[in-house]
């Protein structure tokens, strides 16, 4: 069973630690709000990422090839809705700047821990790589040695803990940059580096 706990471990490790827009996303949220808001969007991630290691487990072959045929138009929604969130950044900052009161009284978009959760947790869904990935790896594990229900549970556990330990850092990491950039002017280049970056990633998708 410590095999397949570790074997988790390398697992969530692997797909969570490459930076990418949902990263960037998760930073930017903790720089431009708090660590609260960037600690509940790290725990979507790693909440989708255990998911998906459950759905890989108990049936990645089958789902993996649903999902195959689907996957270019699962990586469009995934850029619009990337998009979409760079655009929101970058008006809400310039808003925030010219009015900075506004920064107090506004509570929409991704702003609040519950939204934060839900919004990324939503994002990250969207990614068929994931499942393939996790599918992968489960399919690649017991063709060797095959997963005991508790080593199942120990795989999906552990997978979940490694994403959700790196997604966290990465929030603190936002949030130190948030208290090193405090000034109208640090917070709005922040979220228009953001937003480009945001715009970078996303176009990548499908280049």
């Amino acid at each position: 069973m410590s095999d397949a706990f570790v074997a988790g471990l390398v697992a969530g490790y692997g797909v969570a630690v490459p930076v990418g827009a949902i990263a960037i996303l998760i930073m930017g949220l903790a720089a431009r709000t708090s660590f609260k808001v960037g600690a509940a969007a790290a725990l979507g991630v790693a909440t989708a990422d255990g998911l998906y290691a459950a759905v890989a487990v108990l049936g990645g072959a089958a789902l993996a090839g649903v999902i195959e045929p689907i996957s270019t138009p699962l990586r469009w929604v995934a850029v619009v809705v990337l998009l979409g969130l760079a655009a929101h950044t970058a008006i809400a900052a310039v808003r925030h700047h010219r009015d900075p009161a506004r920064a107090a009284r506004s509570r929409d978009g991704l702003g609040t821990p519950a939204r934060a959760y839900a919004g990324i947790l939503a994002l990250t869904l969207l990614n068929p790589m994931t499942i393939v990935y996790f599918a992968a790896l489960v399919l690649g594990r017991q063709a060797n040695d095959e997963l005991t229900a508790g080593g199942e549970v120990l795989f999906v556990t552990a997978a979940f803990l490694a994403s959700a330990s790196w997604q966290l850092l990465i929030a603190s990491g936002g949030s130190l940059v948030g208290r090193l950039l405090t000034g109208p002017r640090g917070r709005l280049c922040t979220a228009l580096a953001s937003s480009l970056l945001i715009i970078v990633l996303a176009v990548a998708l499908v280049a």
